[in-house]
């Protein structure tokens, strides 16, 4: 089971590869189409600008293969940036086109009397959970958080959990194959965890 995480020049990577390690797993640093193209598992960690990590991921020509990736039901786990660019449009840096392999937004919290960036701990309210990736886990649920920018998915089917912050917003999607988090699993303490270990062994 070749478990990639791609570096595409947006930082983040040593805390998630720390974890997957700490799991038990060997996951390998890639940079490249082939490489994806290789992979079994991809991940997709992030933390930085949509435009800059869109003109890196144009530059080197990934955009297809991550998108052929998850059409072939690969399984695809994005974090923080990695969860906004598999939508349609981002609203940072001026306005963005993502990936566009879910319908839906990225825009910015503009509620008053919030801080941002969104720095810390947050509930996890559950909306559909296929995969049970956090069953017999007791309420409530906290994850860690590091946003100034949410995803507004077109479907609600594929919204995994609800999270308030001024406005409710979906902080992760789950299809068969995917999962996308808005929260860091990796600095998420034994529930991210456990959200990472299940992914992974239920793609296994």
């Amino acid at each position: 089971m070749g478990i990639a995480i791609l570096d595409y020049e947006v930082g983040n990577l040593g805390s998630v590869e720390n974890a997957l390690r700490h799991l038990g797993f060997s996951p390998k640093i890639i940079t490249d189409a082939q490489a994806i193209e290789a992979s079994d598992i991809l991940v997709v960690p992030g933390q930085g600008a949509a435009g800059d990590a869109m003109a890196v991921i144009r530059s080197r020509n990934l955009a297809d293969p991550i998108r052929r990736h998850i059409s072939l039901g690969k399984p695809y786990l994005g974090i923080c940036l990695g969860y906004q660019l598999l939508f349609e449009t981002s609203e940072e840096d001026g306005g963005q086109q993502c990936l566009g392999i879910f319908k839906g937004k990225v825009q910015r919290f503009s509620s008053p009397n919030i801080k941002l960036p969104q720095m810390g701990w947050n509930q996890l309210n559950i909306a559909n959970d296929p995969t049970g990736l956090l069953n017999e886990i007791p309420n409530p649920i906290y994850a860690y958080f590091a946003n100034s920018y949410y995803v507004v998915p077109e479907s609600k089917e594929i919204v995994f959990t609800t999270t308030d912050y001024g406005t409710p917003f979906a902080s992760s999607i789950q299809t068969k194959s995917v999962l996308g988090c808005q929260f860091h699993p990796e600095k998420s303490g034994e529930i991210g965890l456990t959200i990472l270990r299940r992914f992974i062994e239920h793609h296994a």
